[in-house]
């Protein structure tokens, strides 16, 4: 088993020897989860110590290929087929941190706790599996077998009156987005002619001739939207909230930090490099929508009175900056994206922890009814007054650097809505995450929290991995800068290069390539 398999393939095997196990082996089920998440997490690390950015030959590495389907009379091929870039290995190591620290939070999980920890293992696989796998058929199966488990989690295991309403909602929603973007997969697989579903063989059959303008005007809008509503691009971002809210702890952690980036990956991966001129005619619409994402979702975090709902909406705000980063389509916002993309993972990760810990500890989550746990809750009091900080974009997290990096990105291209989104994260985004913190943490404290006890040595373990993660790439972000940017080049490339008529020769992306790296430094 290579070291890319073994990451993702680790705990489905877990998966299935918690099935195995019985139910009343509480201890042992929890023990496996935890091992086969933390190996999962080390593995991660190894290989993003053992990444070199240097270029190769078709952009990735740790490659792995096995023949799977191959239906010549069909013209049918479907491949075993794993490799890493830039782009998706902070995504891997990112999902596989937060896997682990899913597992850690679970202890709040008391009943059905077998069938739990199944559910949670094999969602880490699919994630995992998904931003691993070269092979359109693989990456869309294991982003279905991750969310799958999603719906049943919150419907089981969720929290609140609302929470089968918020089952229902989230299923139509995200089963609806899943199906667009299936659609647009399959049209692309029939109109490229590459008889294959591999990416690298799909992109090669692209670069020689390219998908005709109609074609590209057909499917971009089919993979926008289907990713997008799976992101929760506004307007179709009402799930996430309310599902957010209702999800248990760990589910939210997962799906809000990690899963949810599929949509983007897509977009990044499949979208934009192989269809530029289908593209170029939905950015603009697409920075536009974003600021609904950014100042809208802000504004109506402002008015949530659950802690949950709040960090819901300020989730789906955050997700405009990267859209935005992703429609300047330079070297700058682009890769600030994908810096906000793993960034987020880890806060996202990081605030519903916290708020499962809150609720574990008080039993509400409604701002109203908290105040003045700072003292009784000094640890976690302080990881969430370093989350929300976060959240705002101060220096010194990984969250302003992402951001930053878009905004400057953005503001060549679209200056107006770059201005707006700037003032709107600025001023919305303060407003909501100060009060949070001044109605939860600060002022006269309750007798009802009297007697409260902070965060024993076991639980703050996931919270300081998070935060250590955001500090560390905060404080030095060329760790994982300088590892996406070469990755980011080609699509520039490819976009730069675009023609729907000729087909693209190498030293049009040759130029596209130094064009944006020029961009990238010169102001215009």
């Amino acid at each position: 088993m290579s070291l890319l398999s073994a990451i993702f393939l680790l705990p489905l095997l877990a998966a299935l020897v918690v099935l195995c196990i019985p139910r009343n082996y509480k201890f042992v089920i929890r023990l496996i989860s935890l091992g086969a998440t933390f190996a999962a997490m080390l593995l991660a690390l190894a290989l993003f110590a053992r990444y070199d950015a240097a270029p190769v030959e078709n952009g990735f590495k740790f490659v792995e290929r096995h023949a799977w389907v191959s239906v010549s009379a069909l013209k049918l091929d479907i491949g075993w087929h794993l490799g890493v870039d830039g782009i998706n290995l902070g995504l891997i190591v990112m999902g596989a941190i937060v896997a682990f620290a899913a597992a850690c939070v679970s202890r709040e999980i008391k009943r059905l706790e077998k069938e739990y920890y199944t559910l949670l293992l094999v969602m880490t696989g699919g994630i995992l599996g998904a931003f691993a796998s070269l092979n359109l058929f693989f990456f869309y199966f294991f982003h279905e077998l991750a969310l799958v488990p999603t719906f049943i989690m919150i419907g089981v295991w969720g929290h609140g009156e609302n929470r089968n309403y918020a089952t229902f909602k989230i299923t139509i929603y995200l089963s609806l987005g899943a199906l667009l973007a299936l659609a647009g997969l399959i049209a692309l697989y029939l109109q490229s002619g590459a008889n294959t579903f591999d990416l690298v063989e799909l992109t090669k059959k692209v670069k020689s001739r390219p998908l005709p303008l109609a074609a590209q005007s057909f499917i971009f809008p089919l993979l926008l939207f289907g990713f997008g509503i799976l992101v929760s691009l506004w307007p179709f971002h009402t799930w996430a909230p309310l599902g957010y809210g209702s999800a248990p702890t760990a589910t939210a952690m997962l799906h809000a930090g990690v899963l949810k980036k599929f949509g983007l990956y897509g977009l990044l991966r499949v979208g934009i490099p192989l269809m530029p001129d289908g593209a170029g005619a939905w950015l603009e619409i697409l920075a536009l929508l974003c600021l609904g994402n950014i100042v809208y979702c802000g504004l109506v975090a402002m008015r949530q009175k659950d802690l949950n709902l709040l960090i819901g909406n300020s989730s789906v705000a955050h997700m405009g900056f990267i859209f935005l980063g992703i429609a300047s389509l330079n070297l700058v916002g682009v890769t600030g994206a994908v810096v906000v993309m793993v960034a987020h993972g880890f806060l996202a990760a990081l605030t519903f922890g916290l708020s499962g810990a809150l609720r574990e500890k008080t039993g509400t989550l409604e701002l109203e009814k908290l105040g003045g746990l700072l003292r009784q809750i000094p640890f976690l009091g302080a990881a969430l007054v370093m989350a929300m900080l976060a959240g705002c974009g101060l220096p010194g997290f990984a969250n302003f650097v992402g951001e930053a990096m878009v905004l400057f990105g953005s503001w060549r291209v679209f200056p107006l809505v770059t201005t707006i989104a700037a003032w709107g994260a600025l001023i919305i985004g303060a407003v909501y995450m100060l009060r949070a913190i001044r109605n939860i943490l600060h002022g006269p404290g309750k007798p009802e929290w009297a007697e409260l006890q902070d965060a024993s040595a076991w639980v703050k373990v996931p919270f300081v991995l998070l935060l250590g993660a955001l500090l560390l790439l905060g404080i030095w972000p060329r760790l994982l800068i300088d590892k996406i940017q070469p990755s980011v080049v080609p699509i520039i490339a490819m976009a730069e290069a675009k023609s729907a008529d000729k087909a693209v020769r190498p030293s049009d992306l040759k130029k596209g390539a130094e064009d944006a790296k020029q961009r990238a430094v010169r102001p215009r």
